[in-house]
């Protein structure tokens, strides 16, 4: 009879073998409580080439906003536009940068504050707010890990796009997802996918006009301009351009504007393909010519003031109509602090996280509130028939 064959014995470190985050001081007895993630695109870490390169090369790589063959798109991105483009972004960000930092950072940290605080009062158990961004700092990671931290076990994140796109929203989804996957205890989650119709959105939007209005002439034209993707996105199904048309016309018809009084474009386009189109630049260098002489601007699509709405559309475009013909150009501000709009967005998280420990009773509350306004306009029409 052949003796076993012997085992080594090996001091195995759990700890090194284990590809999952732990944690080995957790109480369970606690019962955790609710965490939001706010999340954005995201910013350089300053306005230098540096910073820019960095940022550009995390923001260009990702396969949801590039749809190009890896090998192909390597070359391009690190061969040619990450010596060309992080100088010539750093002259545009530093026209913007204020004393506090990037303008989208500052303004997304009062939003997280702002939201924070609304729910606070809102809802009677603990719920946690946490910041995030998509490229850059603070990461999705550390968003999601200052959660952790603070004893969360439901998050809900709410990307603040509200249009859905494969390239925000849908990246948005991929990050979490890389980072829960390494987490041992997987929190539940629930992810706003859009709110581009959400009625509280809506009128914060339209609030936001009529009080421009309200301290400045008013255009002939309003100007709905949302950032562009490649036509292609959409012809494979993205429902971007339909989630802004539909903003665009829920907005005007708050405004009482007739289809003449307002249009849709879109702004921020790179590179030779086809986007999404009219183009914001092209429209402004052309109406003009075509008789309106007074235009504003809305951006919809940004939750937050960057770079986009105040350099190129605050600046840029202004410059193309100007140059044109045009008369009097003015930008309407994004929503950013405003109290309309954290009431918005501190809606959507309470209808989200519904049926949640900390949200449950705030909600039946106003459901039944709801249900009351409900039934008092029932019973008023009701006596209007009779």
């Amino acid at each position: 009879m052949l003796d076993a064959p012997s085992v080594p014995i090996v001091n195995l470190d759990k700890k090194a073998m284990s590809r999952y985050r732990g944690e080995t001081d957790f109480n369970h007895a606690e019962p955790g409580c609710t965490g939001v993630l706010l999340t954005n695109l995201g910013t350089p870490d300053a306005p230098e080439p540096g910073p820019l390169r960095r940022y550009l090369k995390q923001f260009l790589w990702d396969p949801r906003v590039v749809e190009v063959p890896r090998p192909v798109w390597w070359l391009v991105l690190n061969g040619i536009i990450l010596n060309v483009r992080p100088r010539r972004s750093a002259r545009a960000y530093q026209s913007v940068w204020t004393e506090e930092g990037s303008p989208l950072l500052v303004i997304s940290q009062r939003q997280r504050a702002a939201v924070e605080a609304a729910l606070r009062e809102q809802v009677p158990g603990p719920v946690k707010v946490a910041l995030a961004m998509r490229y850059g700092q603070p990461s999705i990671e550390t968003g999601l890990e200052a959660l952790k931290a603070a004893g969360t076990r439901r998050i809900l994140v709410l990307p603040l796009y509200p249009q859905y796109a494969g390239a925000t929203t849908g990246s948005t989804f991929d990050a979490v997802a890389d980072v829960l996957k390494q987490w041992r205890w997987v929190p539940e989650l629930r992810f706003v996918n859009h709110y581009h119709d959400d009625p509280a959105y809506i009128d914060a939007l339209a609030q936001s006009v009529e009080r421009h209005w309200a301290e400045q002439p008013r255009g002939e034209l309003l100007v709905f301009s949302f950032h562009g993707i490649p036509k292609r996105y959409f012809l494979d199904g993205d429902p971007y351009f339909c989630h802004c048309q539909k903003t665009a016309r829920l907005v005007a018809e708050k405004l009482g504007l007739s289809e003449g009084e307002y249009r849709v474009t879109f702004q921020s386009r790179v590179g030779r393909e086809e986007w999404l189109q009219p183009y914001t630049d092209e429209t402004m260098k052309a109406l003009p010519r075509a008789g309106v002489k007074s235009v504003d601007l809305v951006c919809p699509g940004f939750s937050a003031d960057c770079l986009e709405t105040i350099e190129e559309i605050g600046e840029e475009n202004r410059e193309y109509f100007m140059e044109a013909g045009g008369e009097r150009y003015s930008y309407i501000p994004a929503l950013n602090d405003d109290a309309a709009h954290i009431a918005a967005l501190a809606g959507l998280v309470q209808r989200h996280a519904a049926g949640w420990p900390e949200f449950a009773a705030a909600y039946s509350a106003e459901a039944a509130r709801s249900e009351a306004a409900a039934s008092a306009a029932r019973a008023q029409a009701m006596e209007a028939e009779v």
